[in-house]
Parts: structure tokens; C-alpha cells; sequence
């Protein structure tokens, strides 16, 4: 199954007050986690959707990997759904499933990937990580999908087709909270 993963990144960060996934984080830059659980992923390619500061955010992802490919959501204002409808209209044509990332999510386990990937090969239309009884991410969705996930508007995610999947969404229990950890404001970066 041709997989491939779309990182979201093209957010102003205005409750962290901007530049959120360029600050300093580990040995790097924030987005940077989420890249390297990308690049972990069992995925075709990788690809980065920019928009608040697209040049500084594809630079640092270039920087990253070069082999990462950049789209820039140019109506990334209109909030979250932009940028999935961005990523998800950039896939070729025999992407038979996405899996979707976060850029302000550096702490994704990596050994929940593969699992959730392998989750949708078997049949699954969708499947997240959860840590004791809460969902998080990142998220696989399979092709059938990608239409529900053109019609969305504004700042919301895929949460509410995921919602009415009910017991078709294929759940992995992931090893730690890295799938629920993510940055919003500047106390939340650890040390």
C-alpha cells in the first residue's frame, strides 16, 4: 500500500506568539520531532505543508531531510482544514492512504508508526494512537476518506470524521504520551 505522510505546519503559533515551530527544541528546532517521527514512518515520502511562515519553515525542514517535499497552503488564515486539504490535494494520484502529522507534536513515539500504518492495510479506514482513553496523533486515513477530508472548512481537523467512524477507526495503544504531547504555549516546551 502506497502511504504517504503530510506534516502540518503552517500555522502562526499565535498562542505560543509566533515562530512556535522554529524554537529551539532538544537539538534542533520543534518541527523537528515531528519530521523525524515522519522520516521514521513506513511511508513513500514525506511532505510539509507551510503557510504562516512558509520560507523559514521549508528551510528548516529542507534542512532536516532535503528529500522532503514542501507545499505551501496559501489560505492557511482559514485555519487547520486548509492545511489538510492542502497536504491531501498535493498526494499523487496512487496514495492509497496519508498519515497525517502535526508540527508542534515532537514527541510521537515512533514504535506506534507502524502499527497504525498497518492498521489501515488491513482494512481499517482510519486509525489513531490513544494513550489510556484519549485519541491523538498522528492519524492514518486511507484513500476512501480524502473526499470527507476536501469538504472540510476552517479550523478543525480530521476529528470529526474520525468521530463517526465509531468502531471502524482502528485504535493503537501507543507506549507513552508523546501522541497526546503538543505545544501551544512557550512554558509548554520542555527543558
Amino acid at each position: 500500500m502506497a502511504t504517504e505522510a503530510v506534516v502540518l505546519a503552517a500555522g502562526a503559533g499565535s498562542r505560543f506568539g509566533g515562530g512556535k515551530l522554529l524554537t529551539a527544541y532538544g537539538h534542533g528546532v520543534l518541527l523537528d520531532g515531528a519530521l523525524a517521527a515522519a522520516f521514521a514512518a513506513p511511508v513513500r515520502r514525506v511532505t510539509v505543508v507551510t503557510g504562516a511562515e512558509g520560507s523559514r519553515i521549508a528551510e528548516a525542514a529542507l534542512a532536516h531531510d532535503p528529500s522532503v517535499q514542501i507545499v505551501d497552503c496559501h489560505d492557511w488564515e482559514e485555519g487547520m482544514a486548509a492545511s489538510l486539504r492542502a497536504g491531501i490535494a498535493s498526494l499523487p494520484p496512487d496514495a492509497e492512504a496519508c498519515m497525517v502529522f502535526l508540527g508542534d507534536m515532537p514527541r510521537v513515539p515512533h514504535a506506534v508508526l507502524k502499527p497504525l500504518c498497518e492498521a489501515v492495510r488491513a482494512g481499517a479506514p482510519a486509525a489513531a494512537p490513544r494513550f489510556g482513553a484519549r485519541r491523538g496523533n498522528p492519524v492514518v486515513l486511507s484513500r476512501d476518506l480524502f473526499p470527507e477530508v476536501m469538504a472540510l472548512r476552517g479550523d478543525v481537523g480530521a476529528r470529526i470524521i474520525l468521530d463517526a467512524l465509531g468502531e471502524r477507526l482502528a485504535l493503537i495503544d501507543a507506549p507513552d504520551d508523546g501522541v497526546l504531547y503538543d505545544v501551544d504555549a512557550p512554558e509548554d516546551v520542555e527543558d
